[in-house]
């Protein structure tokens, strides 16, 4: 599995649920034996490395946004100001 394949998988589980929270995206990593994709934040948790982060902006980075308190992505709605972050 690649960062590429990820952020496909990451897409489609947007479309199918609306979200996709990056908790869920590490464990579908760790089940799937894919930690080098994966690095560990200062706080110790493992959180996604920048080749999955940079794949999936670059499929995503029109269409999607994230919502950082949370740790979750959805789809952009007219509401949302313009950049990557969304308030909710």
């Amino acid at each position: 599995m690649d960062a590429k394949q990820v952020a496909q998988w990451m897409l489609d589980q947007l479309t199918k649920d609306d979200c996709i929270y990056q908790d869920d995206v590490v464990d579908y990593l760790v089940k799937g034996n894919a930690e080098p994709l994966l690095r560990e934040n200062s706080d110790g948790n493992l959180v996604l490395g920048r080749a999955v982060l940079d794949a999936f902006k670059a499929v995503s980075e029109l269409t999607v946004v994230w919502v950082k308190p949370e740790r979750y992505w959805r789809w952009r709605v007219p509401e949302d100001e313009p950049g990557r972050e969304a308030r909710g």
